[in-house]
C-alpha cells in the first residue's frame, strides 16, 4: 500500500525531481486535461472535484509516510487540481491556452492569494490540496480573462 500511495502522491516519480518538483508534476495535469478533454463540461466538473477530494486522504497517507508536512515531493495536489484551471476553455481549439494555463496555473500555486495561503496551514492532506484547489479557481479566472481578451483583439 506504502508504494501505491507514494507512487501516486510523487506522480509516479515526477515530484522526486531535484528542481521544482512541484512544476515538474503539474505536467502530469496536462495528461489529465487530455483524459478529460472528451466529456461534456459537467462531467469534467464531477471528475474534478472527485478527484480533487480523492487527493486528501491520499496525500494524508504520503505525508504520513515521508514524516515532512507538506512535503515538495507530495504533487498529487498539482497535478490533479490542474484541469480546474482549464474547465470550459477551448484549448483543442487554441493550443496557446494549455501554454498560457499551466504558467497562469503555476504563479497562482507559488503566490497562493487570499484564502489559499491560508488553506495551506490545514492539517494534512486538506491543507496540501485545499490551497492548490483554490489556486486553480483563481487560474480558471485569469484564463478566462485573458481568453476573451486575446480573442477579442486577435485580427
Amino acid at each position: 500500500m506504502r508504494r501505491i500511495v507514494l507512487t501516486l502522491a510523487t506522480g509516479f516519480g515526477l515530484g522526486l525531481s531535484p528542481l521544482i518538483p512541484g512544476t515538474v508534476g503539474s505536467l502530469l495535469g496536462v495528461l489529465a486535461v487530455f483524459i478529460l478533454r472528451r466529456l461534456s463540461l459537467a462531467a469534467q466538473i464531477l471528475w474534478v472535484l472527485g478527484l480533487t477530494l480523492a487527493a486528501v486522504p491520499l496525500s494524508t497517507a504520503a505525508e504520513d509516510y515521508l514524516k515532512k508536512k507538506d512535503d515538495p515531493r507530495i504533487v498529487v495536489d498539482e497535478y490533479i487540481t490542474f484541469p480546474i484551471c482549464m474547465l470550459g476553455l477551448p484549448w483543442m481549439q487554441h493550443w496557446w491556452l494549455l501554454v498560457v494555463g499551466f504558467v497562469v496555473n503555476r504563479i497562482m500555486d507559488i503566490v497562493k492569494p487570499f484564502p489559499a495561503r491560508q488553506a495551506q496551514a490545514l492539517y494534512g492532506g486538506l491543507g496540501i490540496v485545499l490551497d492548490d484547489a483554490i489556486a486553480g479557481v483563481y487560474a480558471l479566472a485569469i484564463n478566462h480573462v485573458i481568453f476573451r481578451l486575446v480573442t477579442h483583439w486577435s485580427w
